[in-house]
């Protein structure tokens, strides 16, 4: 068994959640410190940790041992939903530096990301550990994809590092030529196109190739805002 490939390969899976290590060893059952034990390569890997990170994860094994098919061949992970009281600071918490939120509607025309998350367009920060270093905070309107994300809600976006490995059945942001849309991204026969699906059964399915995918943002947490907290 390549023990390096898949030490770079559960390194990335972690680097794709948003997850500390100790995060991740708890999503899927591991004592932490033999999590970093594993990935620095002073534990082997054995068919335990792959069989609890299969399971837990819905990884595809082929793909975490050999490098082969898909990572998400199998169930997607499941999207975090979580409320919040829509309070939204001039500056970060100072014991959390904050998620800064843009003034963007990510279902209201495409831009550039350069241009979508350009420092002007932040409008201010919000506080709340569950969300992973590096993520971005951005409102969504429309109905596509009720009731798991309603108009108004926020979305806690992450930037892809390789827009080749897709979490297939995951919701993504997905930025064309001519608009932007969030859709679940799931696998085409084609290998060249991926579906982009809705929740809400009224809309159909889209089929568009890889090559028209201007940009893609993974949705870590879906926010509903409660002003009732």
């Amino acid at each position: 068994m390549d023990n390096s490939g898949i030490i770079d390969r559960l390194k990335y899976i972690i680097r794709e959640m948003g997850l500390t290590q100790s995060e991740f060893a708890q999503r899927v059952g591991v004592d932490s410190s033999n999590l970093s034990k594993y990935l620095n390569g002073k534990l082997a890997v054995n068919d335990s940790l792959l069989n609890r990170v299969v399971v837990n994860l819905g990884l595809s094994k082929e793909w975490l041992v050999t490098g082969n098919d898909l990572p998400y061949a199998k169930e997607p992970l499941a999207v975090n939903a979580l409320n919040f009281d829509g309070n939204i600071t001039n500056q970060p918490a100072r014991d959390h530096r904050g998620t800064p939120v843009y003034d963007i509607d990510v279902t209201a025309g495409a831009l550039p990301r350069a241009r979508m998350f350009a420092n002007e367009n932040i409008i201010g920060y919000v506080s709340l550990p569950s969300i992973p270093e590096g993520c971005r905070i951005v409102s969504v309107s429309g109905d596509s994809m009720q009731p798991v994300i309603r108009s108004g809600d926020f979305l806690a976006v992450r930037e892809l590092t390789n827009m080749r490995q897709i979490f297939w059945g995951q919701i993504y942001v997905v930025v064309l030529d001519d608009y932007c849309m969030v859709k679940y991204v799931r696998r085409h026969q084609n290998p060249d196109m991926v579906i982009l699906r809705s929740e809400n059964p009224a809309y159909d399915d889209m089929e568009v190739y890889r090559s028209e995918i201007r940009d893609m943002m993974f949705v870590q947490h879906i926010m509903h805002v409660d002003t009732r907290m």
